[in-house]
């Protein structure tokens, strides 16, 4: 079982976004037949039946064994990942694409970077389960409460700073067998859990973070958040 994996079917994503089947595929992180399944979630067999082989016909649940008992066989189940992400690949039309749009502080923007991320990532995990290798990926992500909008400026304005200079230090844009990787540095405020004691939104106060780029203009890439 894979620890995550990647939906880029429409049809995979619709199939998983039914609620019953929800419940199935979080059900089958302990494998299970369709009797079993059927006592645990209080459903009826032939209904859990039907929806199994809905979600195997997408990739989504495996056979993981057969079982004799008397004159019938148990075939028993397991969820292909312990959890799915929907790639935004599956709305490729309407994807959100950080190339529309140069504002650096608009939320928008980030949103659709970490569409663009998802959707690479994604592409990259579904290769890579396919010859069982692992991805090379970076990933940092932190937490820091400012004391004020100015701060928080400053705070971006150093933070672009020290990726430019990393970047351009290391990009080589001729190196023989190079690999690019991408760079994606985001920085937004945790939605609150409780009642809000200061507004949701800002007026933007100064450069948000984007990916850095090399001296000819060309990203110097890695995956980080």
């Amino acid at each position: 079982m894979l620890d995550v994996a990647v939906i880029e079917e429409p049809a995979a994503a619709e199939a998983s976004l039914d609620p019953l089947r929800g419940r199935i595929l979080a059900a089958l992180a302990e494998p299970g037949s369709a009797a079993m399944l059927a006592t645990r979630l209080g459903l009826a067999r032939q209904k859990v039946n039907y929806h199994l082989k809905e979600l195997e016909r997408h990739g989504l649940v495996e056979l993981a064994e057969e079982r004799r008992k008397g004159n019938v066989t148990e075939r028993v189940y397991r969820a292909t990942a312990a959890s799915y992400v929907i790639s935004p690949a599956v709305l490729a039309a309407v994807s959100p694409d950080p190339s529309r749009s140069s504002d650096q502080l608009s939320a928008q923007w980030l949103l659709a970077l970490g569409s663009r991320l998802v959707q690479e990532v994604g592409a990259l995990l579904t290769g890579a389960a396919r010859v069982r290798r692992r991805v090379a990926s970076f990933g940092i992500d932190a937490q820091v409460r400012f004391a004020s909008a100015a701060d928080r400026t400053a705070f971006a304005e150093e933070l672009a700073q020290a990726v430019a200079t990393l970047v351009s230090r290391y990009h080589d844009e001729s190196a023989p067998g190079g690999r690019t990787h991408r760079v994606v540095v985001g920085l937004h405020q945790i939605p609150a859990t409780e009642p809000a004691t200061e507004p949701a939104t800002e007026p933007a106060t100064g450069p948000a973070t984007e990916p850095a780029t090399g001296p000819d203009g060309a990203p110097g890439q890695e995956n980080a958040r």
